[in-house]
């Protein structure tokens, strides 16, 4: 039996896999097997090489294995791997911690650790409702997100998220979340404010946040919208005493163009949460930053005390690893070397749209998507993953929405191999819609 073999047969025994209908995978899917990673590849257990297109749901966003985040992992490993912050400290969260606030967008003054995506956003929300509740707005227990939302996995962001096959299973459980429509193109952009307006009105002193993805919604399909929606947002968020919740895990670290979308509106956030390219892909970590008026709110007396915490919060290893991210950053101008990548991105998929069976395309920053219309729409239409096959085929790994297929590739991907991305990307489009 090869490694190869060895590992599927454990895999398929033993393992369930996230987002994956198991009896049709176990049946008759072939997978990858990962055994090593270098930039923007990937090597499987047959010494293959593919070029990973998504980072890896969107985390290694200086590629796989970078030298300097991995002698930073070792380093604070023959030091320190873990202790709690539970009322003691370490140099690695402490240091970190001042770092993200110098580079965060202004008014953002405190710093609370957590370990994904999802947490950063529990903590967020639960943050609000505390703070309404310790700030004698006790009403305040309603959110405001986007149709199409995505904000994670537990089950109180999966009450903000708006994609319906995700939140059907759990309806019973889930907490109020209005959902608003997000400012598309055509005549649903001016709904999309006015929509905004009436909910906001109609029972401001309800609401404890409004929580959006800036400028793109990942999830819901790379959906791309105008910074003019963040704007105004945090204007009517002012005006009802309402708090803005910016989620960055996807978005920041320069992935739509700026270090942080929401600079791209000039505007910044109450509470922004922070995940995936905030370690490069080498540790599970989160933050949640918040102003010091929040911050505030929760001093005084222990009554007050925000109760809250995982056990790997604010972790030696995880918080060296993003330090030395954004050193890296700093050094090798990460966000501003992308900025050509992401004009080479932005020209391929627009030429796309010349192609059969493609309704619609679009670009931001490191992201570039193309709509496919097979008859079938949404999260389970079957165009997607038949580009996914096309691609794998010419060693290009890519991570569909349905009908949409999209790239969001390292931001430091060399510029042979973007070329080579999406000159395959192309190609495995092409036979699909042509085939």
């Amino acid at each position: 039996m090869t490694l190869r073999s060895e590992i599927v047969a454990l895999d398929k025994k033993r393992i369930w896999h996230p987002y994956t209908e198991m009896s049709s995978y176990i049946a008759t899917t072939d997978p990858l097997v990962i055994v090593r990673g270098e930039g923007a590849r990937l090597f499987d257990a047959d010494g293959r090489s593919f070029i990973d297109g998504n980072s890896s749901w969107w985390v290694a966003s200086l590629g796989h294995n970078h030298p300097r985040l991995v002698a930073a992992l070792r380093r604070q490993t023959e030091a320190l791997c873990h202790c709690s912050l539970a009322g003691i400290t370490h140099p690695e969260a402490a240091y970190l911690a001042e770092e993200l606030c110098a580079i965060a967008p202004p008014g953002l003054e405190r710093v609370f650790f957590s370990d994904n995506g999802s947490t950063a956003v529990e903590v967020a929300i639960k943050l609000a409702v505390q703070f309404a509740a310790q700030t004698k707005a006790p009403k305040r227990r309603r959110f405001v997100a986007l149709e199409g939302a995505f904000h994670g996995e537990t089950v109180g962001v999966t009450s903000l998220g708006g994609v319906e096959v995700f939140r059907r299973p759990f309806a019973g459980i889930l907490f109020d979340c209005v959902h608003v429509p997000p400012p598309a193109d055509g005549p649903a952009y001016e709904r999309a404010f006015e929509t905004l307006d009436r909910v906001l009105g109609a029972a401001p002193d309800e609401i404890a946040a409004v929580v959006i993805e800036p400028r793109v919604q990942g999830a819901a399909g790379m959906r791309i919208y105008d910074d003019a929606y963040l704007r105004h947002v945090r204007k009517r968020c002012d005006e009802h005493g309402i708090l803005l919740v910016f989620d960055e895990v996807f978005t920041g670290y320069g992935r739509t163009g700026p270090m942080w979308a929401c600079q791209a509106g000039g505007v910044s956030p109450d509470i922004l949460c922070l995940a995936k390219g905030f370690s490069g892909g080498m540790f599970p970590f989160a933050a949640t930053l918040v102003t010091e008026q929040i911050f505030q709110g929760f001093t005084g007396d222990k009554n007050r005390t925000f109760y809250y915490g995982h056990t790997y919060c604010g972790n030696p290893l995880g918080a060296a690893v993003a330090r030395e991210v954004l050193r890296i950053y700093r050094e090798e101008r990460i966000v501003e070397q992308a900025a050509a990548k992401a004009r080479a991105i932005a020209s391929a998929f627009a030429r796309l749209i010349e192609l059969p069976k493609v309704r619609a395309v679009r670009a931001l920053g490191m992201i570039g998507a193309v709509d496919l219309d097979d008859g079938d729409a949404g999260y389970h239409a079957p165009i997607g993953w038949r580009v996914y096959e096309a691609a794998l085929r010419r060693g290009v790994y890519l991570r569909p929405l349905g009908n949409v297929v999209y790239i969001a590739p390292p931001m430091n991907i060399s510029d042979d191999d973007l070329q080579e991305l999406l000159g395959k990307v192309r190609e495995a489009i092409e036979e699909v819609v042509t085939g």
